[in-house]
């Protein structure tokens, strides 16, 4: 247990959640040792200060809490979020304790070479070829594997370990060993027949076997029934890795390109919505903070169905501080449309608002407060889903396996993302950049002038007193002094 500021850190475990998040262990400097995730918050992080367990740690973990003076927390909907969040953060701020996720070992991609006259499904882990089709990041690296196994005996498309040959008639033979005999679609096919499959798989991995899904449960209750229970056990063991998967895929598909899929879920969302036209464009609003510090606010725009990142915009909350939602968003989307009336931009077919009545009122007010007339607006209410309008239609619930929602959803928890991201940004840096207020006699602008010198805490840390005294205002006497502050005195031989 960390010697200074543990009671702070014992107040601190017993006030956290019980859900899933990050939390990231700092020293006395701010600076991020660990950054961890965890399914249940409270309980992970309380294993660290632990006396009675303090004897059991590795060493590299009793290490790490020995240098531990504060953590953070950020919180997410779900283990998987946690997981993607975690191997994000680490790769920003690459924590000295961690050793997972620095080169992406825990993240997997399914690439499709387009370009290539027979496409073959394969696993990677970077983006390398910007001319062929990504799906992912997959948090779950098995379920992912037998999902594409699965994909490959379903539609009849090939995988790395396959070497199509060219036949003389222009045709493809898939395989030349014992494999071709073991699937059920023909071996020798044209690039266009074998072309749709692949648009078949492609489907597929976007989210749209819902119906095979379902089928697959039939199949595997079925199976109990007649005492079958390997079989069922094997079918259970598909359906999971296939709700996994495609929870990922929805929430996360690369794909630039307009598909037929995305002109389906638009439409379906008009009529769920009773949209005069299908929202092309759609823009979604997200609210961040913690206990109500380091407030912030996230806007994702999608068009077609898809991101359009060069179009995100990142807010801070500047009319109050405080934890009040209804004010921040009633802020952020009167900034947000204020701006494109004056720049006599368009508004989107549809805004989306993260949260329930008071936020979508809220969002409302920032119109009317301004004289705008707001284009059709919805909010998505977390806990069961719930479609929000702001005239007076009832609330709708929408059944979860539906394209109208799994599309709201895949926008409100891009925006969650979004915001979630900028919070933990804003307050690492705030964090860092305060330990020089400990330092005497550095006041304001000369902190300003250091931060804009070294431009971070850690640049700052690791420079020598002649390069901190290079910056105006600060002499050699006093760079050696907060050289030692940052640092600790010199080790003596």
């Amino acid at each position: 247990m960390p010697e200074h500021g543990s009671s702070n850190i014992k107040e601190k475990v017993r006030r956290l959640p019980s859900g899933p998040g990050v939390y990231l262990m700092k020293d006395r400097l701010g600076a991020i040792l660990y950054v961890g995730k965890a399914k249940n918050l409270k309980k992970r992080v309380a294993t660290y200060f632990q006396p009675s367990r303090s004897r059991i740690l590795q060493p590299k973990i009793r290490a790490l809490v020995d240098l531990v003076r504060d953590f953070e927390v950020i919180e997410v909907k779900s283990e998987s979020e946690a997981i993607l969040l975690e191997g994000k953060l680490i790769k920003e701020w690459k924590p000295r304790y961690n050793t997972d996720f620095t080169d992406d070992k825990r993240f997997l991609l399914v690439r499709v070479d387009l370009e290539s006259t027979i496409p073959r499904f394969r696993l990677v882990r970077n983006r390398t070829d910007e001319r062929s089709r990504y799906f992912g990041p997959f948090a779950h690296a098995g379920p992912l594997r037998r999902t594409l196994y699965e994909l490959r005996r379903r539609f009849g498309v090939v995988l790395a370990d396959a070497s199509p040959a060219r036949l003389p008639d222009g045709r493809y033979r898939l395989y030349d060993d014992v494999r071709r005999e073991l699937y059920t679609f023909p071996n020798e096919v044209t690039p266009e027949e074998y072309r749709e499959r692949v648009e078949q798989a492609c489907d597929f991995l976007q989210g749209k076997a819902r119906e095979w899904l379902e089928a697959l449960k039939v199949d595997m209750e079925r199976a109990a029934e007649a005492r079958e229970y390997e079989r069922a056990a094997e079918l259970r063991d598909l359906v999971r890795a296939m709700e996994q998967t495609l929870l990922k895929t929805r929430k996360f598909v690369r794909d630039p390109l307009r598909t037929p899929g995305c002109d389906e879920e638009l439409a379906e969302l008009r009529e769920a919505l009773a949209l005069a036209r299908p929202p092309e464009t759609i823009e979604c609003f997200d609210i961040s903070h913690i206990s109500g510090t380091y407030s912030v606010a996230s806007m994702v725009r999608f068009g077609a169905g898809r991101p359009d990142r060069n179009q995100y915009r990142r807010y801070k909350i500047r009319s109050f501080e405080g934890n009040d939602d209804f004010r921040a968003m009633e802020e952020v989307v009167g900034r947000r449309y204020r701006r494109l009336a004056d720049e006599g931009k368009p508004f989107p077919d549809l805004i989306v608002i993260d949260g329930g009545r008071g936020q979508v009122t809220a969002a409302l007010k920032a119109f009317f407060g301004q004289d705008l007339s707001p284009p059709p607006l919805v909010g998505l209410a977390k806990k069961e889903e719930t479609i929000i309008f702001p005239d007076e239609r009832a609330p709708l619930n929408l059944p979860a396996s539906s394209a109208p929602l799994r599309l709201l959803q895949r926008i409100r928890d891009e925006a969650h993302r979004f915001a979630n991201t900028f919070n933990a940004e804003l307050r690492s840096r705030r964090i860092r950049e305060s330990v020089l207020d400990d330092f005497p006699g550095l006041g304001p602008k000369r902190k300003a002038k250091l931060m804009a010198h070294f431009r971070s805490l850690g640049r700052l840390k690791r420079a020598t007193p002649e390069e901190i005294a290079q910056v105006e205002g600060i002499g050699p006497r006093r760079a050696e002094q907060l050289h030692t502050f940052l640092n600790g005195p010199p080790d003596e031989t």
